[in-house]
């Protein structure tokens, strides 16, 4: 079978999604996907493994540091070589670079020195650190959302807001891919953005089913039981 009839066949074999936030799960596990997977030529296993490690939205929790993860995506750009790739990749470091400059601002630091993050606006965001946005809203018109997130102490808003213009951006690259390599590590990373947010509301309603059972057992001993017969 031809590499491009074994993408074809790999294409159609991949099931579609509903809404972002509406579903509950991917819409199939890993290991499947990780199966389907295995038609990719090995070169093209290997940028599909460096994409989603540079973009991973689990490699970017609290312990990694925003400076850490941009220079991580910056080694990663040189062995990306499909343009639709390469450019979605630096519109999520864009993305990202906001974002970190926003959060580097709330701790109180002045601006950087010089060039900050990657992208178009790595020299823009310092150059224009006193402006809530950066005079960027109309060409990042989510940052003044993402601002609010953030002083709100707003963690999983914050997610919701970034894995949702990210799966927006992905899927305006999907519609001019249908059945080539590309559209497959599109399809790839927009599972990864459904996974993570099905992680993320998990461990959130967990929180909040821990929150309310304490507040429950915490009522339970308030009540007076006094006079009360068993």
């Amino acid at each position: 079978m031809s590499k491009q009839d074994a993408y074809i066949a790999l294409m159609c074999s991949l099931p579609g999604s509903e809404r972002l936030f509406v579903a509950r799960q991917p819409p199939l596990s890993r290991i499947r996907l990780d199966r389907r997977l295995t038609a990719l030529t090995p070169e093209d296993s290997k940028v599909l493994k460096i994409l989603e490690h540079a973009l991973s939205w689990s490699a970017y929790d609290m312990d990694v540091t925003d400076a850490q993860a941009i220079e991580r995506c910056k080694q990663a750009m040189v062995d990306i070589p499909q343009p639709t790739l390469r450019k979605l990749f630096m519109e999520r470091m864009e993305l990202r670079s906001a974002v970190a400059a926003l959060r580097l601002r709330k701790r109180g630091e002045p601006a950087p020195s010089g060039p900050f993050g990657v992208g178009r606006w790595s020299r823009h965001i310092p150059a224009n650190w006193g402006d809530p946005s950066f005079r960027l809203e109309r060409l990042m018109p989510w940052i003044k959302e993402a601002t609010q997130l953030l002083e709100n102490e707003d963690p999983l808003g914050l997610e919701r807001l970034l894995l949702s213009i990210s799966h927006k951006q992905l899927k305006r690259h999907a519609a001019r891919h249908m059945f080539d390599f590309e559209a497959v590590a599109i399809y790839v990373l927009i599972w990864n953005i459904f996974d993570r947010w099905a992680q993320s509301s998990a461990a959130e309603a967990a929180k909040r089913f821990e929150k309310l059972a304490q507040q429950a057992m915490a009522d339970f001993a308030d009540v007076d039981f006094e006079g009360a017969s068993a």
